[in-house]
Formats: structure tokens, sequence, C-alpha cells
């Protein structure tokens, strides 16, 4: 019980200083983000030191960073890509990712981390030729959704 208290007092340090941060500098941060980010990088750091720290705290910390960047990158995809592709290849390579870290696999964890950067660049670079519709097709469609 002792290990999700420190690590829920760590997620929330992190992220009420982070949102401090961020009104007094105007940072364009997540404040929960960065908590269980911070959190679960302390963790790793410590874990390599030496420190006995829970695996699985640290899996369901991995975990939820997979899925927020997953969601970061989502909103950010150019028109025409994918968002379920997106998050079928990129969630569960992520999960290989975190696995591979608590698991301290470190040539997993290298390779996983060359398949995300691949699957991110990918995904939020269009072709050249690649556009969004322009205004006059967006009025249009919207005008035929509400025709009958």
């Amino acid at each position: 019980m002792s290990t999700i208290l420190v690590t829920l007092a760590s997620v929330f340090a992190i992220a009420g200083a982070t949102w401090a941060a961020r009104r007094l500098l105007g940072l364009p941060v997540c404040p929960i983000c960065l908590g269980v980010g911070g959190t679960w990088l302390w963790m790793l750091v410590a874990r390599e030191l030496g420190y006995a720290i829970d695996a699985t705290m640290l899996a369901v910390l991995l975990g939820a960073s997979v899925a927020g960047i997953a969601y970061l990158i989502e909103k950010r995809l150019p028109h025409g890509r994918s968002a379920l592709l997106w998050k079928t290849l990129f969630i569960p390579s992520g999960a290989m990712a975190a696995y591979a870290l608590v698991a301290q696999l470190w040539p997993v964890v290298a390779v996983a981390s060359v398949v995300l950067v691949l699957l991110a660049a990918f995904f939020l670079f269009a072709p050249a030729g690649a556009q969004a519709p322009s205004r006059d097709v967006e009025e249009l469609t919207a005008r035929m959704k509400n025709c009958c």
C-alpha cells in the first residue's frame, strides 16, 4: 500500500510543480503528463541505482504514458491518416517498449524505440502532395449532411 501512496504523492507533487511553473512561465505542458512521466523516470533511475522499485507500479505508469503519447499524436495527425491504424500500431509497440524497460531488456528497448520513432514520423508527416480539404469542400460536405 505504501508503494502506491509514494507513487501517487510523486505524481501529484511533480504535477503541482509543473502546474505552478506553467502558470508563472506560460509553459505549454500537461502537468499530469509530466507528473506521470517524471515519476516513472525517477523510478527507472532509482531501480538502476539498486533501490527496490515495484515493477508493477512502474509498468502501470509506463503504460499510461504510452496511451497518453498515442492520444497526443492522434490529435496532430494530418488529414487522411487513420487514427485507428495509428493506435493499432503504436500502442502495442509502446507496450513492448514499456515491458522491455521494466524487464531491463535493453536491445528490445532500442528496437522498440526505433519502431516508435519511425511510426510517429510516418504518421505525422504527410506526403508532399497531400492537402487538407479546402474550406469550400468542408462547407459543401456540411451542407450535404444537413440536406435531408
